[in-house]
């Protein structure tokens, strides 16, 4: 473990003074240009952004140096925004710690500028993985530094695009209920921003004390002493089998439908500026090809999150073992017996990482527009072989990320709701979740959104234009000519 408690070499005011600096000598954020509305009496924010993680910080910060006013919503309590203190149970990150995630291309707001302001650049050299709440950390510094407008404890209970060209947002607050109108909304919301967990539905009839899925918030002190399953043998479940492991659980059994585990990261293989900035502009075969074969071959789990599970001698990894059925026992309902081709577990306790799904339909907050957006099964048929329901899922975006209507016309204002999460990935790429490419997407998007605000309000702009009267020349500069 890296030694942080070494003197400050600089300290975080230093690099806040020199990041002040650098954002005064590139002119940020740019003035306030975009047109005041008032609603019914209210203000109308330029854009609502649904959010307050990474994905939701970067957009702000975005929008704000862009000149745009933007404010941000957050169900979570400040400073646990995102999965990164909640339910992430990783010791570290993923991504190799050189990745400047959300700096917006400014190395003062880098995660290495920040930690070695605090712990030197010995120990950033010393250092292996950024640890998973050191990235909080991170990300709790980023939005104070910025001074970026986020509400939290703010639960969204519905967004309706209206007519009038405006969306509104109703949510629940702590001073009650509120409507919030914005001309753009942005859903940050995450790896389930458009759905939630998926579970076989072979879980159905369990008892719901009986298992959970590697996302839902528990105490994991709860699995002491018992006979924990966990399907799945992505990043996910060695995380679970690790955290169940490390509170005591008597044995966990990993219950892995492929015959071997994943070894090889295709997509970090496929990464490149070329990918990040040319996916928008590949054909519909081509992007379905490249996502498709990253999906197929599927991500391999950390070599340090296996390890980190397989020290452990009551772990045992059962490959080539599909789950063919799962029952409760009875009479009481305390155990669960799954059948498999290896055989039959008797287990207490069952953990389901197995993913996430893509289904507006099943969020209520979404019900106002679920119906009417257009999907890439509503745009292109892949061929024989190539099928992927999750791609099929996918939101067919526009450049700005903007949803797009199944029936023009059916749902006006519904493109100015814009998914800003992974499954946008189809449309334009991992550029909407993953720490990598963070910066590159949430430029996209702001650029997108002050494009659109400038077109709508083209005509005010033209008449501020033609009413700018401040003078540079004086007529005093020169003698005409007899």
């Amino acid at each position: 473990m890296t030694d942080l408690s070494s003197p400050t070499p600089t300290g975080l005011a230093a690099l806040e003074a020199r990041l002040r600096q650098d954002l005064s000598w590139l002119e940020l954020p740019a003035r306030a240009w975009t047109v005041p509305r008032i609603q019914d009496g209210q203000e109308v924010l330029d854009v609502a952004v649904i959010g307050g993680g990474m994905a939701g910080l970067a957009a702000c910060a975005t929008l704000t140096q862009l000149g745009i006013r933007v404010r941000a919503f957050d169900r979570a309590p400040a400073g646990l925004e995102g999965p990164w203190a909640t339910t992430a149970r990783m010791e570290t990150l993923r991504s190799p710690k050189q990745l400047t995630g959300p700096a917006l291309g400014m190395p003062a707001l880098t995660f290495r500028a920040w930690f070695e302001a605090q712990f030197g650049e010995a120990a950033w050299e010393a250092l292996d993985k950024i640890p998973r709440l050191q990235w909080m950390d991170y990300l709790r510094w980023y939005r104070q530094v910025l001074a970026l407008d986020i509400r939290n404890d703010h639960q969204i209970d519905a967004i309706v695009p209206r007519p009038d060209g405006l969306v509104a947002l109703s949510m629940q607050t702590p001073d009650g209920p509120r409507t919030v109108l914005a001309r753009r909304v942005v859903l940050a919301t995450g790896r389930d921003g458009l759905g939630g967990a998926y579970v076989p539905p072979m879980a159905a009839h369990l008892p719901r004390h009986l298992w959970a899925h590697s996302s839902d918030e528990m105490d994991y002190a709860l699995l002491r002493g018992k006979r924990v399953g966990v399907v799945g043998a992505g990043a996910s479940a060695m995380d679970s089998a690790a955290t169940a492991l490390e509170a005591g659980a008597a044995s966990v059994e990993m219950l892995i439908r492929r015959a071997d585990i994943p070894r090889v990261n295709k997509g970090k293989g496929a990464g490149s500026p070329g990918l990040v900035h040319g996916h928008p502009m590949l054909s519909d075969e081509w992007k379905w090809r490249i996502r498709h074969y990253i999906n197929a071959q599927q991500v391999p789990p950390p070599r340090g999150s296996t390890l980190r599970v397989s020290r452990h001698a009551n772990a045992r990894f059962h490959l080539g073992c599909p789950i063919e059925a799962i029952e409760a026992i009875e009479p009481h309902g305390d155990g669960l017996r799954v059948l498999t081709p290896k055989g039959v577990f008797e287990l207490d306790f069952l953990v389901f990482s197995t993913g996430f799904r893509i289904a507006l339909q099943t969020r209520p907050e979404f019900a106002a527009f679920a119906a009417q957006v257009r999907y890439w099964r509503d745009r292109y048929k892949p061929r024989p072989g190539q099928e992927d329901q999750e791609l099929a899922d996918s939101p067919d975006l526009g450049p700005a990320f903007e949803f797009i209507e199944k029936t023009p016309g059916a749902c006006p204002g519904l493109s100015r709701i814009h998914c800003f999460c992974y499954p946008a990935a189809l449309s334009h790429g991992t550029v909407s979740g993953d720490i990598p490419a963070i910066s590159d997407g949430a430029r996209r998007l702001g650029q997108g959104i002050a494009g659109l605000l400038y077109q709508e309000d083209v005509e005010i702009h033209y008449a501020n234009l033609e009413a700018y009267a401040e003078p540079e020349v004086f007529g005093d500069e020169w003698t005409p000519a007899p």
